[in-house]
């Protein structure tokens, strides 16, 4: 499999649009201006955009941590180099996997229309780590499973009302 979708980003569209999300998903920038973005159009819910936005930081973070226990090292394929650079040298779990399935069940928890976009969005991020020739596939399902355990858990906090207020 880390074959094929290697070889599909030697088409131009494909590997620049992984190249893209690779470098928008690095640190989780992408998902965390997503929800900083929808806090600022949101303000009557914007607590709970928030809420949302730390839980895909700490899925980030939490990835991060069983980076440096597990460090398992990138792929090194003989044939067809890496399309990006990379910020570390350990691939398991995925970091952008992570963040990006915690902000699809965050988001499409605090606004479910965004499912149309959040998830599929979500599915490309990790298939661009494959592409990209960066993680294994068990890196990307271990990173999108831990983000999307890591959003799930928060959920109830998601939907919490505030005391004296309105749900935000």
């Amino acid at each position: 499999m880390l074959a094929v979708a290697r070889r599909a980003g030697q088409w131009p569209l494909v590997g620049g649009i992984a190249r893209g999300l690779s470098y928008g998903g690095e640190h989780a920038a992408l998902w965390l201006a997503a929800g900083a973005t929808a806090a600022a159009f949101d303000p009557a819910r914007r607590a709970a955009w928030l809420r949302g936005t730390a839980l895909v930081g700490a899925a980030h973070l939490a990835s991060m941590g069983v980076k440096r226990v597990v460090r398992r090292p990138r792929p090194r394929p003989a044939r067809d180099a890496p399309l990006v650079r990379t910020a570390g040298r350990h691939s398991f779990p995925s970091s952008h996997a992570s963040s990006a399935a915690a902000a699809a069940v965050a988001f499409t928890v605090l606004h479910p229309p965004l499912r149309h976009v959040a998830v599929p969005a979500a599915v490309a991020m990790c298939l661009s780590r494959l592409v990209v020739g960066v993680h294994y596939p068990s890196d990307v399902a271990a990173g999108a499973l831990l983000g999307a355990a890591t959003a799930a858990a928060g959920r109830d906090w998601l939907r919490a009302t505030p005391p004296g207020g309105t749900r935000g």
